[in-house]
């Protein structure tokens, strides 16, 4: 089937870690955030160099203790990836220029109670090495990343890393959910809209859905009841200023085939998947022509004038104040180890 996001996907924690020799005017060079189900909850940056809530629910949850715990691992971070930044242009003999270091790691609870735990890292934007905590090892994606391979291995980082996200990380996941069921446990459906465009003897179909939380969805298309994987193109489901998501995904077809599709969208808010079809306009020439005559004798009897309104949107961010913690001080990120490439 089709899908955008895991619809296997019940709950998600995930930590971002970017450092950058040139980030641009007035960008911190080190950001470290954290998201709970797609929503960013924690922000440290090396312009602050505090660790700070992003919701109301981690703040009113949590006291300084927790803060100061993230805060320590974050800086202890940063200083690694500094290190990091100085030991990549070497192992690739690039001197000079713009290089970034990153790393994304965290938990999944699953719908079948089932848990999976991820830690990779990227250098200038491709697949460095990743650990894989059912084996206890770590997969050097290019050459230049078997001596940080071999120097993990040898050390207790793998132990380590297999001890948070099997144990640690999802625990804190699971409080942080609860912190957050009101937030999070939100259902918000989404608004579907299928167009159609022809060029060059192919009609291409395309399936939008916008608006939607939780972010895990599934968009497939269906050629005479029948799911067409293998030929649907997928985007990635992206967030948008609201706290909604959308994401979409397209089909090719021949001209006079169109009425033989159906998109399908499974999401929590639908209590089951909603199958939609792609309507083409009718010609509008005539019709658009006859209004424009009418609105003009309209205009000329009454002296209408007519004003277009432009409204503009904004959204500003809150701070919180740190409140009292209900369930002990300890970081979610306490245990994870920090080691050099």
């Amino acid at each position: 089937m089709g899908q955008c996001g895991a619809v296997g996907e019940l709950h998600s924690l995930r930590y971002f870690h970017t450092a950058m020799t040139d980030p641009g005017p007035g960008m911190p060079w080190f950001v470290d955030v954290g998201y709970v189900d797609g929503e960013i909850f924690v922000h440290y940056d090396s312009d602050t160099r505090r660790f700070v809530p992003r919701t109301e629910w981690i703040a009113a949850n949590v006291d300084q203790q927790y803060w100061d715990g993230q805060m320590r691992n974050a800086q202890g971070t940063e200083q690694t990836d500094r290190v990091n930044l100085d030991t990549a242009p070497q192992r690739f003999n690039r001197s000079g220029g713009s290089h970034t270091v990153q790393r994304m790691y965290g938990c999944d609870i699953l719908e079948d109670g089932t848990t999976r735990g991820f830690q990779q890292h990227a250098y200038d934007g491709r697949d460095f090495i990743a650990f894989d905590k059912d084996t206890m090892t770590f997969t050097a994606a290019v050459p230049e990343a078997v001596p940080t391979k071999r120097k993990w291995e040898d050390g207790s980082d793998a132990e380590i890393w297999k001890q948070y996200l099997e144990g640690t990380c999802v625990e804190w996941l699971r409080r942080y959910v609860e912190y957050g069921k009101v937030e999070l446990g939100r259902r918000e459906r989404p608004e579907v809209r299928v167009s159609g465009k022809e060029a060059d003897g192919i009609l291409t179909l395309s399936c939008r859905a916008h608006g939607f939380y939780p972010r895990p969805i599934a968009i497939s298309w269906m050629k005479d009841g029948a799911v067409r994987d293998q030929d649907t193109h997928s985007g990635g489901t992206v967030p948008n200023g609201d706290g909604t998501y959308h994401a979409w995904a397209s089909i090719e077809a021949l001209p006079g085939d169109g009425d033989k599709y159906r998109c399908r969208v499974e999401h929590a808010s639908l209590p089951q998947p909603g199958l939609y079809s792609w309507e083409p306009r009718p010609n509008l020439v005539p019709i658009v022509a006859g209004v424009a005559i009418t609105v003009v004798a309209v205009a000329i009897m009454a002296g209408v004038g007519f004003a277009v309104w432009k409204r503009r949107a904004g959204k500003k961010e809150k701070g919180y104040n740190i409140a009292p913690d209900r369930d002990g001080g300890s970081s979610s990120s306490a245990t994870r180890s920090n080691p050099a490439i």
